[in-house]
């Protein structure tokens, strides 16, 4: 480890003078000697180096993304050309081309990042061996081989011997439990930051190498650093959880506020979105105008998170511009009720002696619905005969033929709407 960070020795004096710096200042709130004057001096240079390299992490993202659209595409290549390595690489390489990616962009931060991590670990072993580096001189150097954070000196290791500890005016109990405790946060803290990745900000309709591969990273890299841990001195160990815990945090940033499309995150993110328009009536910021105008020039591209979006706007009464505003539209709330399919609705289920109860009724229903109307049919031809003997009297000559036609007419109609109605119930016939 020590011959790797005398590689990066060219950049050990500006990573010491800005410690140096920050000392200073910490140095006269909590005093030079302290372990929270030294620990806050390193905390503050990764915050100095995380801020230097955002623009490396936009280009990461971007990168990140790129390589997530493309790996349909790369694995159809990879199908058609899998005997033929030389075309598979120059097809991939054109393809990288042709949508402007670089697959290196994604270690950019962790690239950018290895000259400071090594320079520290560079300086910190100068402080422990009671060495002059950079910009520290001896009396700096002095200050820092007594500073303690809770008890373990900033320049021990977890594989330090006794002697060495007690060297530095601590013992190997305190340096190993406090040493222990960073490792496991560190370990704990890249893990949840690959598992928030893995778990949110991934579009789960694709299914594709590269998860797998992410997936075996949020394993394998948390492993690494608790192995790599035990030979790091307590600085680089406050260095590295620290630009975990700022990874932590941005990434949880870029989820809430730019997720990938397709994510879980993308979902939730346009359903807060949908809350904040439905209430305000707008789409208040540029930053979300920017976001509906390119849901809109998707069209029929758009994927379930973006359907269910405009869908929403639509049964709240809004349209969707291609501007990225909203505007009150009846003919969406029209069209989204139309588009609802009706649910169906299941009988219930009865049992066995319901219906054999609801049978029996239908059938007695049935058998009164017959009787009424052979009663109501028997009442009318009853009554059509006695007003033909009332009539006859008035023409002895004429009344007998007329009697006789209304009787057999009577009679044939009678026979006709006997023939158009049920037949007789067997428990009715006397």
């Amino acid at each position: 480890m020590d011959t790797i960070a005398s590689l990066f020795s060219f950049i050990t004096w500006p990573v010491s003078w800005v410690i140096v710096q920050f000392h200073k200042l910490y140095g006269a709130i909590f005093g030079p000697d302290t372990g929270w004057a030294w620990g806050l001096s390193i905390v503050s240079l990764v915050v100095l180096i995380r801020i230097c390299l955002i623009p490396l992490f936009v280009k990461q993202i971007k990168a990140t993304r790129n390589m997530q659209a493309l790996q349909p595409k790369m694995k159809a290549i990879q199908e058609r050309y899998k005997s033929d390595k030389q075309r598979q690489s120059e097809e991939m390489m054109k393809l990288y081309k042709e949508t402007g990616t670089n697959p290196l962009s994604s270690c950019l931060p962790i690239l950018a990042q290895s000259p400071f991590f090594f320079a520290l670990y560079h300086v910190l072993s100068n402080i422990a061996s009671g060495k002059e580096i950079g910009a520290l001189n001896q009396n700096l150097v002095d200050s820092a081989r007594e500073a303690h954070i809770f008890g373990a000196p900033i320049a021990s290791k977890f594989m330090d011997s006794p002697e060495a500890v007690a060297a530095l005016g601590a013992s190997l109990t305190d340096v190993r439990i406090v040493t222990a405790i960073m490792i496991v946060l560190m370990s704990a803290s890249q893990f949840f930051t690959q598992r928030q990745l893995m778990m949110k900000n991934v579009d789960l309709s694709v299914k594709t190498p590269y998860m797998q591969q992410q997936k075996m990273l949020m394993y394998i890299f948390p492993v690494i650093f608790a192995v790599m841990g035990i030979n790091f001195p307590v600085g680089v160990l406050v260095y590295w959880l620290t630009t975990n815990v700022w990874t932590m945090g941005q990434q949880m940033y870029v989820i809430n506020q730019n997720p990938t499309p397709g994510s879980k995150a993308q979902d939730s993110y346009l359903q807060r979105l949908l809350k904040s328009v439905t209430h305000h009536g707008e789409v208040r910021s540029r930053r979300h105008k920017a976001v509906v105008k390119v849901i809109v020039a998707k069209g029929s591209d758009r994927n379930e998170n973006e359907r269910r979006f405009i869908g929403g706007l639509a049964k709240a009464g809004f349209a969707a511009q291609a501007d990225g505003t909203v505007v009150k539209s009846d003919a969406a709330v029209a069209e989204a009720e139309g588009t609802a399919a009706p649910k169906r609705q299941q009988p219930k289920r009865q049992t066995k002696a319901q219906r054999q109860s609801g049978g029996q009724q239908a059938k007695s229903d049935e058998t009164v619905e017959e009787t009424a109307e052979e009663s109501a049919g028997e009442a009318a031809q009853d009554a059509e005969p006695k007003t033909s003997l009332e009539k006859k009297p008035e023409t002895p000559a004429k009344g007998g033929a007329q009697g006789g036609g209304r009787s057999r007419a009577s009679s044939g109609g009678s026979r006709q709407r006997k023939g158009q109605q049920r037949p007789k119930h067997p428990s009715s016939k006397k």
